[in-house]
């Protein structure tokens, strides 16, 4: 049985300090990018997602050992090559898990959380699910079949969660072209950030923003454009209990509307969020266009 640190409460401390010192930046700068009542729901969002990751990393061992154990096709010895392929293994994951979070509605009641924010910054990055843990892991269960090691996969999944930190915040503004083209950045993640028709369900990457600019989900931030960051409609609370579950409320509420089909009540799990039955629902992909055609 391997044995790899939880990396992530090791990461804590430095979390503190990286917002402290992004407070002293911005408040220098005179840039109001914290708003006390919003960075307090945030970081609590943070402290339940790490006390629930017990649970749910057991959970998400159990099915990666089950598989390894009885279904893996080889045994990938654990060597830095084989961290090297599970480093794109890994990051293609995410892409494909966090794109499909915004596509379909039943993984969007978990992630809206993150997106909750009307703010942008370092304690947005700890704005993290309390119910995805539960659920999303099924788009790592390829790993373990191919034989990586369980422990392997769930240290990489917490290096792409470490490093997606330090792009949640406007202090920086752009790095290097070289860097902009192969990594998530600030400036990309921003835009995945923005409520803007032109920035929507754009930008999932990890770490890799090639996974982006690869199946054409890419959009670059643009000096013309400034991201509004939130949600197309906003839920307008500080409550932690209500940010973790008032997607899951409104999904429960939709599909058990009197005089729909059972298609439909199944529709409103899979479809993308603002989908409606009656057609009256508009869904990124909608607004976008409609923002561009506006625009020419």
């Amino acid at each position: 049985m391997l044995n790899f640190p939880n990396i992530i409460l090791y990461a804590i401390p430095f979390f503190i300090l990286a917002m402290i010192l992004e407070l002293y930046i911005t408040t220098k700068q005179k840039i109001k990018s914290y708003e006390t009542k919003d960075a307090f729901s945030s970081i609590t969002m943070g402290l339940g997602n790490v006390i629930l990751g017990f649970a749910s990393k057991a959970l998400i061992l159990l099915f990666f050992f089950w598989i390894y154990d009885n279904f893996r096709l080889i045994t990938i010895p654990v060597a830095w090559w084989s961290f090297v392929l599970l480093f794109f293994a890994d990051d293609l994951s995410y892409y494909w898990f966090h794109r499909i979070s915004h596509e379909c509605r039943l993984f969007w009641a978990s992630h809206v959380v993150h997106h909750s924010s009307q703010h942008y910054n370092l304690s947005t990055a700890l704005r993290q699910t309390w119910s995805g843990g539960f659920y999303t892991f099924i788009f790592w269960l390829w790993l373990p079949l191919l034989g990586f090691h369980p422990a392997m996969i769930l240290l990489q999944m917490s290096i792409s969660l470490l490093y997606q930190f330090w792009i949640h915040t406007e202090t920086i503004d752009k790095m290097p072209i070289w860097f902009e083209t192969i990594f998530n950045t600030p400036s990309h993640h921003r835009v995945h950030h923005g409520s803007n028709p032109l920035y929507l369900d754009r930008n999932h990457a990890g770490i890799l923003i090639i996974w982006d600019r690869l199946f054409g989900t890419f959009q670059p931030e643009l000096k013309e454009e400034k991201v509004k960051y939130g949600l197309v409609t906003n839920i307008k609370t500080y409550n932690p209990i209500k940010i973790a579950f008032i997607e899951w409320w409104h999904m429960l509420k939709d599909s058990s509307k009197n005089n729909i089909s059972l298609k439909n009540r199944i529709f409103y799990f899979f479809k993308p969020p603002g989908w409606k039955h009656d057609g009256t629902g508009k869904i990124s992909k909608n607004l976008r266009n409609e923002w561009l055609e506006e625009k020419h």
